[in-house]
């Protein structure tokens, strides 16, 4: 029983060391801008709208309300003007 609980631990000191790693590596990756300032000021300005009460949905024309959909309306406003925004997640 000893040597299956030191086992595990010496396992469990070599898997942090990994994870620091792969961080390292993520945060090189990311380094560049996602999203363009621009399309920051799209959300920017959608959300302004959303709070004013004066966004409105797709075709249905509701009022929209929550903030996360005023988000998606942004960047999709965005996307279609040729900024730089990533892809839908589908």
């Amino acid at each position: 029983m000893a040597t299956k609980r030191a086992a595990k631990k010496a396992s469990a000191k070599k898997s942090p060391a990994r994870k620091t790693a792969a961080k390292k590596n993520a945060a090189k990756k990311s380094s560049a801008r996602k999203y363009s300032p621009s399309a920051s000021k799209n959300v920017e300005t959608e959300m302004k709208e959303m709070k004013q009460g004066k966004l409105k949905s797709g075709r249905s024309g509701k009022k929209v309300t929550n903030p996360k959909q005023a988000i998606a309306i942004g960047l999709s406003k965005a996307r279609k003007e040729g900024k730089k925004v990533p892809a839908k997640k589908s």
